[in-house]
């Protein structure tokens, strides 16, 4: 089963993202930036969901951290400010998509599945 790191700092957030994933995906929480770039040098993931705004480290900056050591590892940008800058910052950090929050469940399967497959 495909393995997922998923850096979000909130509760509620995080437990909708379990609610799409837990049939097809296996998952691990990162509660911030920093985490997500520490679990992703420790772990084996097939894709990480970042959360933009976090503390500690943001997204962005968690982003380019991975991306150094690990530039193969997808990375889809999750937030919820949709403007077309903050998708330009998320490529720009090194993202490979990005999702806005409300996140719908068939968008983040589909999305997922086109960087990992079922």
């Amino acid at each position: 089963m495909k393995k997922i790191l998923i850096a979000e700092d909130n509760d509620s957030n995080f437990v909708l993202m379990t609610y799409i994933l837990k049939k097809y995906y296996q998952f691990e929480r990162a509660k911030n930036g920093q985490e997500a770039v520490e679990m992703a040098d420790n772990g084996q993931y097939d894709i990480i969901l970042m959360d933009i705004k976090m503390p500690i480290m943001t997204g962005l900056e968690a982003t380019k951290a991975i991306k150094e050591k690990h530039p193969d590892l997808p990375i889809v940008a999750l937030t919820a400010n949709a403007f077309d800058s903050d998708r330009q910052a998320a490529m720009d950090a090194g993202c490979d998509d990005f999702l806005a929050k409300p996140v719908s469940s068939e968008a983040c399967l589909a999305t997922i599945k086109r960087f990992v497959g079922e």
